[in-house]
């Protein structure tokens, strides 16, 4: 029965119990096998059960005791890491996706593991002996470095995907044949010697700044989220939303936005969060009356929009502190705060006029959970806001992290039905640790793209081609930088989007607006934030871009909606991604560097205003229907107010209170009409 009913005429929803979703788990395994790499795993028995899952153990105690008692040196810390992640990457994930049960290891898996197992071990056995010379490599390093390649590159396919695969080895191939290249693309090329020098032996390569995040920051956070599942805090952001949102006009379309923003604080991956989130909203939305491709549509924004949310991005917030420099992780994630709340405002507000365009409501009170039970357990997110305090008042991020994870442990002991045991601590440290493979393999193929670039200083080539390829216009510059991110993100997860986006696409935007600026001079922070920021946001925002719309195709699997149709659907509704990345680069203000509270008030009004006039356009209601001409006119308002121009604000402005007194006063008359009959 359709929730257009009034509220008295209408079948009670009935809402799944706690630990009961609408999708089966089966079915959610099903769909993030099929669309999340990293879920594609072995289902493995007997033996080889148990030695994968010490394995996991045993890298998780290595990576809580460097973090507590402190890290080896780079080459060891980072090339055991390596080899813990490759070895159980070869033993969990498949060469070949085939549907049945995948239990059994392949005999080439065996060699393979035990290979990489080798890779790993090579810097802490030969430690002396390599630093001894200097960067002179020896029969013995190029087979291994070689091998170190060809494993990163095997295990990345298996356990992320082609995409960044494909990339990072088009990458290896352009160091060889650069000189082959046309116009800014051409460099003097590299031989065999260099590139395995570079790839193993530096810390420009796979052992550079990605896979050191990995193995510090990355890894205790993933921990730290692996911990607060074992709490049921997954489930609980389910209840919290619906107890807080699901009353609203359309409510559940409301609650998979607030469940999805809070499930991005603990989760790294768009895909995970829509089936995690999704099992639960979808079904509530399609039963409310939204159709199946719009009820994908706003999981699929909202889990997306996850990754943009602070405090974790998505773990990008720790790469980007080592790859701005001279930034703090808290001024990361102030900076980022403002723009991933305007995001979640701006689908907010197109859900809620869609709603009110096909007349839902929102839940009874009868299919509303008891308001006072749920808040009962809002302590488990205590963890949570104490790592934020934690990183406000100057705590290391890996201890902050260790000190939330002692704090759930602490916190779950509150309630009977949250404890955590032996059993669940251990089994933490395990899931843990599988979460953290593919984030291993990612940013170790990460650093094979980075080490390219630095080492044929193609970034600065790409940037100055962009540049003359836009002439020198902001606005050009920013559109062709956009479409990079979004091409370079596809299929990427969070982690390895960013640090590919922020190595080829960010520099084009830091080298226009340095333009003016003496040679040499240092990136002021405002600037190197804003383009950061610029394309990590058009790098995540692929996951709902056609065609490769990885989280819009994984929340129709659940709907039962049509995968492209879904992706255009999540794409529209995420339009503030696609406008709030140029606003803070044209008026850093939203960012809170160097601005005043008034500034930052001025600047918030006319934002959220130009997204209430967009989102208006494009759903083609607010207080009644927009005629055609309307929307039209609603979208450019909402432009007007968004571009931080004075002349452009004062016209949106004026516009847009015409159009709000003219929708307001139809409303009426439709009242009147409808009062009448």
């Amino acid at each position: 029965m359709s929730n257009k009913l009034p509220p008295e005429e209408r079948e009670p929803m009935k809402l799944p119990p706690k630990d009961e979703h609408y999708i089966s788990e089966e079915k959610q395994k099903e769909i993030l096998q099929k669309y999340d790499p990293e879920s594609n795993t072995r289902d493995l028995a007997g033996i080889m059960k148990h030695i994968v899952f010490f394995g996991l153990l045993a890298f998780s105690i290595f990576q809580l005791y460097t973090a507590i008692f402190g890290q080896y040196t780079a080459y060891i810390q980072r090339s055991i890491h390596l080899g813990f992640a490759l070895s159980l990457i070869f033993l969990l994930f498949p060469a070949i996706k085939r549907k049945g049960v995948k239990h059994k290891v392949a005999i080439y898996d065996y060699i393979l593991a035990l290979l990489a197992i080798g890779v790993g071990l090579y810097w802490p056995i030969m430690y002396d002996d390599l630093v001894f010379r200097l960067g002179r490599v020896t029969e013995l390093d190029l087979i291994v470095g070689i091998l170190a390649i060809l494993l990163t590159l095997e295990a990345t396919r298996r356990a992320v995907g082609l995409p960044i695969t494909i990339i990072a080895s088009a990458f290896l191939a352009y160091a060889f044949f650069g000189p082959y290249f046309p116009g800014f693309l051409k460099h003097r090329g590299q031989d065999l010697d260099s590139v395995i020098q570079l790839m193993f032996y530096t810390t420009d390569g796979i052992l550079g700044t990605p896979i050191s995040v990995s193995a510090t920051f990355i890894f205790v956070f993933l921990l730290f989220g692996a911990f607060l599942v074992k709490t049921g805090v997954g489930q609980y952001f389910n209840d919290l939303a619906v107890s807080l949102a699901g009353h609203l006009t359309g409510g559940p379309a409301k609650v998979a936005i607030f469940s999805s923003a809070l499930q991005g604080t603990i989760s790294g991956s768009s895909v995970a969060n829509v089936v995690t989130s999704g099992s639960y909203t979808i079904p509530m939305m399609k039963k409310l009356g939204y159709k199946k491709e719009f009820a994908g549509g706003v999981e699929a924004a909202a889990s997306t929009g996850g990754q943009l949310m602070p405090p974790i991005m998505g773990a990008a917030a720790f790469l980007m502190v080592e790859f701005i420099g001279g930034v703090t992780y808290w001024e990361i994630a102030k900076a980022a705060a403002i723009p991933a709340l305007l995001y979640f405002t701006g689908v907010w507000i197109m859900t809620h006029f869609e709603a009110k365009r096909i007349g839902l409501k929102g839940l009874t009170k009868e299919e509303m959970p008891n308001r006072k039970e749920v808040l009962k357990k809002i302590y488990l997110l205590l963890p949570i806001v104490a790592i934020i305090v934690f990183l406000l008042i100057g705590i290391p991020t890996m201890h902050a992290a260790l000190y939330g994870i002692v704090l759930t442990i602490f916190v779950s002991a509150f309630n009977k039905e949250t404890r955590l045991g032996i059993k669940d601590i251990i089994h933490a440290l395990v899931d843990g640790a599988r979460t953290a493979l593919a984030v291993a393999a990612a940013t170790a193929a990460a650093g094979i793209i980075v080490g390219v670039v630095v080492k044929t200083g193609l970034g600065l080539s790409l940037a100055n081609g962009l540049v003359s390829a836009s002439g020198g216009n902001i606005l050009l510059t920013l559109f062709f930088t956009m479409l990079a991110a979004i091409v370079l993100g596809m299929g990427s997860p969070t982690t390895a989007n960013y640090v590919i986006t922020s190595t080829i696409a960010a520099p084009a935007i830091i080298t226009l607006l340095m333009i003016g600026e003496p040679a040499g001079a240092a990136v002021p922070l405002v600037i190197a934030l804003s383009a950061h920021l610029f394309v990590f946001y058009f790098g995540i925002i692929a996951d709902i871009t056609p065609p490769v719309a990885l989280a819009a195709f994984a929340a129709s699997g659940i709907s039962g909606g049509e995968p492209i149709k879904t992706g255009f659907i999540a794409a529209k509704l995420a339009a503030a991604a696609f406008i709030i990345p140029y606003m803070f680069v044209l008026n850093p203000a939203l960012l809170m560097i160097d601005t005043t509270i008034p500034q930052l008030i001025v600047v918030l009004i006319t934002a959220i205003a130009g997204m209430l006039a967009i989102g208006a356009g494009l759903i083609g209601f607010w207080y009644r229907k927009l005629y055609w001409f309307e929307r039209i006119i609603a979208v450019a308002t909402g432009l007007a107010l968004i571009y931080p121009e004075g002349y452009s604000d004062a016209i949106g402005a004026v516009v847009f209170i015409v159009l709000f007194v003219i929708q307001w006063m139809g409303r009426e008359k439709k009242e009147i009409r409808t009062s009448e009959a």
